[in-house]
């Protein structure tokens, strides 16, 4: 059977995105639109401004990708989109176009959780990886232990009680005047200070399985105008690396999987990576991280979850709905404090 081709559209956040993927992993082609300068004099995303920037750019980003493919939207198989969670503006420009473009052309629909796009993005770029797996996503407004079992089979064993990991990193950034993104500013300044502010592991060592960073993001706070804006970026990495990594290895013990796989934007950080390599190491797993460009918010990996849940059987119907909060595992016993972000 010839390859399937998906086509991917990712906008659920502050970037706009289509691809073309194959069911046997080349990426045929794939576009991208930062919205960065127009949500940078604000210092984080403004979801207004998101959702019209998603309308301006999707059509164009789409025309550009079938282009650079040397396709016609005839020749595609399927079209996946984002349909969730995210910021729901963003979310519906990009279900809504989706939906259009496969009752135009008669193609299946694919409505993807785009943490689910995250899971799976591992598989895109490493043929060999095989489920289980242990998968630690953390993205700006997630932070979750997953056990993937396969395609739609997700057993969460850990989220965060308050804020996400990425949520920090962009929280400390504007704390320190380091502009907006968040997560690379503060890894480049981490790069020029010294980890010497004291700062709390929330949750490290504690028999409860799940991730705090509330009350780091309160005593970075506390810290400016005290220490160097080098030192408290780099503390706070420190004190991230140091969570992450002692929750991490409580999710591991008992667990049967075949690899620790890292996803979601703070993936992207050289320190996180290097960290849960060395994890992974000392546990007898193997590490698998995707390349950087597949970590960040992209079409690839929705149109690659596309395909992997076509190959499953799995379409949804024209009617299917945006949704801003969307769990991977919605049967997963509820937290303190997690609320609907569980």
């Amino acid at each position: 059977m010839a390859p399937r081709i998906i086509l991917g559209l990712e906008s659920s956040c502050d970037e706009t995105a289509a691809a073309l993927v194959t069911s046997d992993r080349q990426v045929l082609s794939h576009r991208l639109a930062g919205q960065e300068a127009a949500h940078a004099p604000f210092g984080g995303v403004v979801p207004e401004i998101a959702a019209r920037a998603h309308v301006e750019a999707l059509e164009p980003l789409i025309q550009a990708a079938l282009a650079d493919a040397g396709l016609r939207l005839d020749q595609v198989d399927a079209v996946a989109a984002t349909a969730g969670p995210g910021l729901i503006g963003g979310v519906m420009v990009g279900l809504v176009t989706g939906k259009a473009l496969a009752h135009a052309a008669g193609k299946p629909l694919i409505a993807v959780n785009h943490l689910e796009g995250h899971a799976l993005s591992p598989r895109l770029s490493d043929p060999d990886l095989q489920f289980p797996y242990l998968l630690l996503l953390v993205s700006g407004g997630h932070c979750q232990l997953l056990l993937v079992e396969g395609v739609a089979r997700y057993r969460r064993i850990a989220t965060t009680i308050d804020d996400a990991a990425g949520e920090a990193f962009d929280k400390t950034a504007k704390l320190l005047g380091l502009g907006f993104p968040g997560g690379p500013n503060v890894e480049r300044a981490a790069a020029l200070g010294r980890a010497i502010v004291p700062l709390p592991r929330p949750l490290k060592g504690s028999a409860e399985p799940h991730f705090s960073f509330a009350g780091l993001k309160s005593a970075v706070a506390r810290a400016v105008g005290h220490h160097a804006p080098e030192d408290i970026a780099a503390s706070f990495q420190a004190a991230v690396v140091d969570c992450l990594i002692d929750r991490t290895q409580r999710g591991i013990a008992g667990i049967a999987a075949s690899a620790l796989v890292v996803a979601g934007g703070v993936a992207a950080n050289t320190a996180v990576r290097t960290a849960l390599q060395r994890l992974a190491t000392d546990n007898g797993l193997r590490f698998v991280a995707p390349p950087l460009w597949l970590c960040t918010d992209n079409a690839a990996m929705i149109a690659w979850a596309g395909a992997e849940r076509f190959a499953a059987g799995l379409t949804d119907p024209l009617d299917t709905p945006a949704r801003a909060r969307w769990p991977l595992d919605p049967d997963a016993q509820a937290v303190r404090g997690a609320g609907v972000k569980a």
